[in-house]
């Protein structure tokens, strides 16, 4: 379900000699929408819908490993996460932790988060977001700050492009307020080089490289 060339989209953003990658591999289990087929997934996925049930179990554990890998990192270090399809939604999954500071089992959230990038994804828990941030003065402090971008192909047919273009209007009246969101006429669930390019320079951007190398 999140089938992608990491290199293709790397080399972009690698002639930064100084930006460090860490590509993880999600841990191997039952996946539901795959009639209980064991493969790598972050965490267990049925229908994709509005009214499907979030694995808030798996999703607190892949973001805790997640996180975790990342803890090590200097202070000074600007730290982001990204992904496509599954690898998306731990993503935003992973943003909404940051803001609230916590994961859904109350766990302090470790890191400081500068930049999210979702491909072909969804955000996990997007009915309820809205009022967990709004709830908390800190929360809505860390969502206006953090920039996140979607891309969504609009002929996806894994994860339709209105569950994309949903997440991207939920985490935008929930005041994650940096949020661009990036529609792909024709793309089905996979990536394009305009797509790539276009979150090469969004992050070039926001993380402050620009003449760096």
């Amino acid at each position: 379900m999140e089938s992608l060339h990491l290199p293709n989209f790397l080399k972009g953003v690698l002639r930064h000699s100084h930006i460090k990658w860490i590509c993880p591999t999600a841990p191997t289990r039952p996946v539901s929408s795959l009639g209980g087929f064991t493969c790598t997934a972050w965490f267990d996925v049925g229908e994709i819908s509005e009214d499907g049930h979030d694995d808030m179990e798996g999703l607190d554990a892949s973001a805790s490993h997640i996180a975790n890998l990342l803890c090590s990192e200097p202070a000074d270090v600007k730290v982001g996460i990204g992904g496509f399809s599954m690898g998306a939604a731990i993503s935003l999954y992973s943003a909404t932790c940051y803001a609230l500071g916590r994961y859904g089992t109350g766990h302090s959230y470790p890191i400081n988060l500068r930049a999210v990038v979702g491909l072909s994804g969804w955000l996990p828990g997007w009915k309820s977001i809205r009022n967990k941030i709004e709830c908390s003065y800190e929360a809505a402090r860390r969502a206006s700050s953090l920039p996140i971008i979607l891309t969504h192909g609009m002929a996806d047919d894994v994860v339709p492009y209105r569950f994309g273009e949903k997440s991207a209007q939920s985490l935008g009246m929930a005041g994650f307020r940096q949020t661009v969101f990036k529609p792909y006429q024709g793309l089905g669930h996979y990536t394009v080089p305009k797509e790539m390019d276009e979150v090469v320079h969004w992050l070039t951007t926001r993380l402050g490289l620009e003449g760096s190398r």
